[in-house]
């Protein structure tokens, strides 16, 4: 699969992200990955590839944190929000 979507975003079948482009993931049911498991509710957005610093992810007092996927060549920044889809309160987050 990696080298399927390397070759079309080299051919350009897949285009990078649009300006704005971005995702919620509310559900109490999400599972982020194997390390995180079920995480906050969160949005994210998707920028091309950036420096996340530039835009203060991943530092102590910011709520921002980010991923380099340097396969789908874009950053993903993710904010936790304060409640689930539901409308309950989500817990409170810790950086």
């Amino acid at each position: 699969m990696a080298q399927g979507i390397k070759a079309a975003l080299d051919k350009k079948e897949l285009p990078p992200p649009e300006p704005g482009a971005m995702c919620y993931m509310l559900s109490k049911q999400g599972y982020l990955n194997d390390r995180a498991g079920h995480w906050y509710p969160h949005l994210m957005f998707f920028l091309p590839l950036t420096d996340p610093a530039t835009w203060g992810a991943d530092t102590p007092a910011s709520p921002v944190f980010a991923d380099t996927d340097t396969l789908g060549r874009m950053t993903v920044f993710m904010i936790p929000v304060g409640k689930w889809s539901d409308g309950t309160p989500a817990p409170e987050h810790e950086h």
